[in-house]
């Protein structure tokens, strides 16, 4: 789902409800607009069940939505205002593509430079394979030489091919690391510039839910199950445990955890009973230090990276030039 793309479909169906227009209908029209995909599929089959006549609550369960989405728009119906929460999930889900996309932005440069580096010292690696092998089938009379017996005589050094073998295996961990959801959320949670957007993400979606009338409880637990497959999911469960034995304040409820320092917690809890402006302020903060780190990264990340994969490629071209003037010169002059 791109949030960008979902956060205008609420903007525009807010406008519409606020002009009168029933949700069936407002839906019906915003997806035919929309481009085909998972999204489109899932509001369509909401529209057709409002259409039959199934109420909203038992339309939304069947419904392959984001939870969050789903209890905000169940809250909306229960206050008589799904407009104006509309208008808020809808600024949430812009806020979190600005966010996120600028984080998955910092990702891209570096594996643009490790795939072109890759490329590059397999060539290399490939070209010098090719070179060996054409001057041992001179020596040996047109005879090829497999690739282990160049090994085995020192023609194709170690050194040459270990750079591309690491550079490999960077390739598929970043592979594996963004194709797996469990892996994306265990390096949300602990990836500098990530964290701090989680966090974000966090206080803006209580925030959201607690002035939209939600209970403390029922906004815990359903960050929680939203988070269960992250380490933030047994602190938010630990929250809710400690709100259900008497610990109504947040400073107590929240104690500090390793996914939410004690920042995090005292903004929140030192605006004492306007407990969602603290969240608010939370929000501002650390989505501008999620936006301060992803610059600073940014700025860290390319200089290292190209100093890093350019001393691997240096080491290769070094181990070729080596093997030239020490094996293959001597033997070409004994030839001549």
């Amino acid at each position: 789902m791109k949030l960008d793309e979902f956060a205008f479909f609420n903007q525009q169906l807010a406008a519409m409800l606020r002009d009168g227009i029933p949700l069936e209908s407002a839906l019906g029209q915003l997806c035919a607009s929309m481009r085909r995909g998972e999204l489109r599929d899932e509001l369509e089959k909401l529209r057709a069940d409002l259409a039959n006549g199934v109420p909203i609550q038992q339309a939304l369960v069947s419904r392959k939505l984001p939870p969050f989405y789903i209890q905000m728009i169940q809250v909306g119906v229960k206050s008589n205002d799904l407009p104006g929460v509309l208008t808020l999930v809808a600024d949430y889900y812009q806020s979190s593509s600005l966010v996120w996309s600028r984080l998955k932005g910092l990702m891209v440069y570096p594996i643009i430079v490790l795939v072109a580096m890759l490329a590059l010292s397999l060539f290399l690696a490939l070209l010098f394979r090719g070179l060996s092998s054409s001057v041992y089938s001179g020596l040996y009379w047109g005879y090829s030489v497999p690739t282990f017996t160049l090994f085995s005589m020192g023609m194709t050094p170690i050194g040459l091919w270990l750079p591309p073998a690491l550079l490999a295996i960077l390739c598929v961990a970043v592979v594996v690391a963004s194709i797996q959801p469990r892996l994306r959320s265990f390096l949300r949670w602990r990836l500098p510039g990530f964290h701090e957007a989680a966090l974000w993400q966090i206080a803006s979606a209580m925030e959201i839910m607690l002035r939209s009338g939600c209970s403390v409880d029922t906004t815990i637990d359903l960050l929680g199950q939203m988070e269960q497959d992250t380490s933030a999911g047994g602190d938010l469960a630990e929250w809710r445990a400690r709100l259900a034995s008497g610990h109504g304040d947040f400073a107590s409820m929240a104690t500090p955890t390793k996914q939410f320092p004690p920042l995090f917690v005292w903004l929140i809890a030192s605006a004492r009973d306007d407990l969602a402006g603290g969240l608010k302020r939370a929000a501002d903060i650390y989505r501008a230090r999620a936006e301060y780190r992803t610059e600073i990264l940014l700025q860290a990340i390319l200089p290292v990276s190209v100093l890093v994969l350019g001393f691997l490629i240096f080491t290769q071209i070094y181990t070729l030039v080596q093997t030239i003037i020490g094996d293959f010169l001597p033997m070409i002059n004994v030839i001549t």
